[in-house]
């Protein structure tokens, strides 16, 4: 892979400066989920099923394709979910082969906290995430 022209000092700089603000989030975001007594992905499952866009659940293949897992990765940790009580799965009534997964009032609850935390976090950065320029 080739580009139009080497990086400069500042380009790496910038590149720099948005990778640690974007890991700094990520810790903060674990930190939160884990004294809420949930995992990281467990919250980051009940964000994409509460922000799927137009409804308010999502099958287990649409949450695989936002969280970037293996489908039987994602079933397991619905199944964990259900465990403890933040989701329920349903059978879809279009189609008997597909799975909507819902939030349940726990998990509803245990969102809503964290979701707040990360937006007033995503507030304090503001301006950390500007994407970096790029020559083409």
């Amino acid at each position: 892979m080739t580009y139009a022209r080497n990086l400069s000092k500042p380009d790496f700089e910038q590149l720099s400066e948005f990778r640690y603000q974007m890991r700094h989030f990520e810790r903060f975001s674990e930190r939160a989920a884990q004294e809420e007594g949930i995992t990281p992905l467990q919250y980051l499952l009940l964000l994409h099923i509460k922000g799927f866009p137009g409804r308010a659940w999502a099958t287990i293949g649409e949450l695989a394709e936002r969280l970037q897992l293996q489908h039987h990765g994602v079933v397991a940790l619905v199944t964990r979910c259900e465990v403890a009580g933040l989701v329920r799965r349903a059978p879809s009534p279009e189609d008997r082969r597909q799975v909507q997964v819902h939030l349940e009032a726990r998990g509803e609850e245990v969102l809503s906290r964290l979701a707040a935390l990360h937006r007033a976090e995503l507030k304090s950065l503001e301006g950390a995430f500007r994407v970096p320029q790029v020559d083409l």
